[in-house]
């Protein structure tokens, strides 16, 4: 499946899988940079399910923005964000490697 069209109950699920998932990676105030995209690409062919701390303080215009551009990037999707973490999802490629069931 793409997944840039996950449902919404499998979004919901991807969001209570990140819930007691512990930070993976940190962005700070350079935002996203080529080794911040390279490093959540390199996360997301392992884990598929990644969740990203902002700590550069943008508002959250910005944040949101940064997230848009993340996902682009990385051909993934932002499948939530509260505050200043956000949830990111792609789906490996190889059905062998898939650690998440969505449906």
């Amino acid at each position: 499946m793409d997944p840039l069209q996950l449902t919404g109950a499998q979004k919901t699920k991807l969001r209570g899988l990140g819930q007691t998932k512990a930070d993976d990676l940190l962005v700070g105030r350079e935002g996203a940079t080529a080794n911040v995209t390279a490093q959540l690409g390199r996360e997301l062919t392992r884990q598929e399910l990644v969740k990203v701390r902002f700590t550069g303080g943008q508002d959250r215009h910005a944040r949101a923005a940064l997230h848009e551009a993340l996902a682009v990037a990385t051909q993934s999707t932002c499948v939530g964000a509260v505050g200043h973490t956000a949830l990111f999802f792609r789906r490996n490629s190889d059905p062998d490697q898939q650690k998440i069931a969505l449906s």
